[in-house]
């Protein structure tokens, strides 16, 4: 358990310093998130509206009695700007359906009143059309009775009488509406008609202008009214207050959480404090430890330097040991090679020495020292013995014979003496190239690369007539070039002697096919193919690689030197088969350089 503590002390500790870290930054930031300021200018907003909807009220009124004046709300300045600011403080939280249920109030509210206002506007308009025209209709119907003649004085008088109170008694019920009134008015109405029709028709007209006017005053001032009562209980105002008393208690909400996050900010804080005390304390108590931790390490330190100087001591002489073993193993592989390379050459040599015994032992020359005893025999009578006797007149023929026959065995053993002493050159080449590794130069020399091809194949001439290997010549024109003889040659030689042997145990007709051409002007290609076993895919990949052989009696160093000859001569060998039993063509290319260029 003690354990665990001191292994998940830090990591702990850690964690709950960010945590109470984190609740620090994040209470901080909601703290910061109440502004007093916003609920007062909100609240100001409301003020404003009520304001508006007090002056529409007074325009409303003033509309009634005539002045003409634009009955359309005017909301205050920034009005989208504050209703967006108050959809912010009350959209969230357990206020917002409220807050959304009294903001459409509000807007019902003062959407029923703007179309009472219209309609007012309509009656409105009405009325005062027909109270504005009756003083001056009167005034024509005075001007008209006044113009009457005398024989109807009493009928004018009359006439003009109830006139005027009809007149009078319409502005009382325009003040005042009253059924009585209303009765009273239309009942001066009826009487004022009846005399219409006993006046001349030329009067009729403007009197029944009157009457019209009459009719429209009674009919519009109840509706004004009615419209008047029905604008002022619409609750605008309450409806602003409701939304006013949101606002408060949301501002109470608001203020409360605030307190809630500053006494969590004041509580964070007072534990981010307790935590750095106890770290510093933790800290301070540890440095004595790191001091003692440390002396301990540079006592290690300085123990595990010297080791580390006997180690690399013992390392260096066991580098010395693989040095020398890799020298070793090289100069291995070095003599492994000549000897290899080597020994295809001597393969030749004993051809030709074999041949040069056999004829030696065959020559014709053997009977000579028979006919010096014979003309030893008759030295005193060599004469007569040569013209008289049969024995003796053979000798000049068979001298003749014996010059003829001693020439051409002279020439056949000059012949083969030659081939044996390429091949004893090719040997001192060969020794003499493994100098290379020891830092001594190439030797480049012009030569004709058919008549390499004709060395190689007359050093492995004796074990292709053993196998019966047919040799298929598919030689292009080639120019003499600048090239490492002994290099070359060395490659050939070893690319026939394989080719031969990967026909060895074939049934069908042994064919090695040999090609030189000369590709795009810059590159000689050299290739070998035969018709043997050829070559399974994966040993494709190392059929280079030194040691690698697929011949019980194979050592694995001839295709290996090969490869390494031609990278020296700046070039690539490469194999290809089509798999087992499908023959294998090896190409050798190397770069093209012509003699005398």
């Amino acid at each position: 358990m003690t354990v665990l503590i001191k292994k998940y002390k830090w990591p702990a500790l850690l964690a709950a310093a960010l945590v109470v870290f984190s609740a620090l930054i994040f209470f901080l930031v909601k703290s910061y998130t109440y502004d007093s300021a916003t609920y007062f200018e909100s609240r100001d907003f409301i003020r404003q509206l009520k304001q508006a909807d007090a002056n529409w009220n007074v325009k409303i009124l003033r509309k009634k009695i005539g002045v003409n004046n634009n009955l359309s709300l005017t909301p205050p300045p920034e009005a989208q700007a504050r209703w967006e600011q108050l959809e912010r403080l009350n959209n969230s939280g357990p206020l917002a359906t409220l807050w959304a249920s009294r903001r459409q109030g509000y807007v019902d509210a003062v959407q029923n009143k703007r179309l009472l206002v219209e309609q007012f506007e309509q009656h409105n308009a009405k009325l005062r059309a027909s109270l504005d025209e009756m003083p001056t209709v009167e005034d024509k119907i005075q001007t008209l009775l006044n113009d009457m003649k005398a024989d109807g004085e009493i009928a004018r008088l009359t006439a003009a009488s109830n006139i005027l109170d009809l007149t009078l008694t319409t502005l009382e019920y325009a003040l005042y509406v009253t059924s009585d009134k209303a009765q009273e008015v239309q009942d001066q109405l009826n009487e004022l008609e009846y005399q219409i029709e006993q006046l001349p028709s030329s009067y009729q007209p403007t009197f029944f202008s009157l009457t019209q006017h009459v009719k429209t005053i009674i009919q519009e001032q109840p509706r004004v009214n009615d419209l008047l009562d029905r604008i002022s209980v619409i609750p605008v105002a309450q409806e602003l207050d409701s939304i006013n008393e949101l606002l408060n208690e949301t501002q109470r909400r608001t203020a409360a959480t605030d307190r809630k996050y500053h006494m969590y900010l004041a509580v964070c804080a007072g534990l981010m404090a307790l935590l750095m005390i106890y770290l510093a304390v933790r800290l301070v108590r540890s440095y004595s430890v790191i001091n003692q931790i440390n002396r301990e390490l540079q006592t290690a330190n300085d123990n595990l330097e010297e080791r580390v100087q006997e180690r690399t001591r013992e390392l260096k002489a066991a580098e010395r040991e693989l040095v020398d073993a890799a020298r070793m193993a090289g100069m291995a592989e070095i003599a492994t090679n000549v000897l290899h390379n080597v020994g295809n050459v001597l393969n030749s040599v004993n051809i030709s020495a074999d041949l040069v015994t056999r004829k030696l032992k065959n020559s014709k020359t053997q009977g000579l020292g028979k006919a010096v005893k014979m003309m030893n025999e008759h030295a005193t009578d060599l004469g007569q013995f040569i013209t008289e006797d049969e024995k003796g007149k053979l000798l000049p023929r068979y001298f003749n014979e014996l010059v003829d026959s001693v020439a051409a065995e002279q020439a056949l053993l000059i012949d083969e003496l030659a081939q044996l002493t390429k091949s004893i050159d090719h040997i001192k080449e060969i020794v003499t190239t493994q100098q290379t590794y020891a830092g001594a130069a190439r030797l480049i020399e012009p030569l004709n690369v058919a008549d390499l091809f004709e060395d190689a194949l007359r050093m492995n001439s004796g074990s292709l007539s053993r196998h019966h290997v047919t040799v298929i010549k598919d030689y292009q024109d080639t120019p003499v070039i600048l090239g490492d003889k002994h290099r070359l040659l060395l490659i050939l030689i070893n690319l026939i002697s394989n080719a031969k042997f990967a026909m060895s145990n074939v049934e069908h007709p042994r064919e090695m096919t040999l090609g030189i051409r000369i590709v795009d002007q810059t590159t000689l290609h050299i290739s070998v193919q035969d018709r043997g076993e050829g070559i399974s895919r994966e040993n494709q990949a190392r059929i280079f690689n030194h040691g690698f052989t697929t011949r019980k009696e194979g050592h694995g160093f001839g295709l290996h030197s090969c490869a390494l000859a031609a990278v020296e001569m700046n070039g690539r060998l490469q194999a290809y088969s089509e798999g087992p039993g499908q023959g294998a063509l090896f190409t050798l290319e190397i770069p093209l350089e012509l003699a005398g260029a």
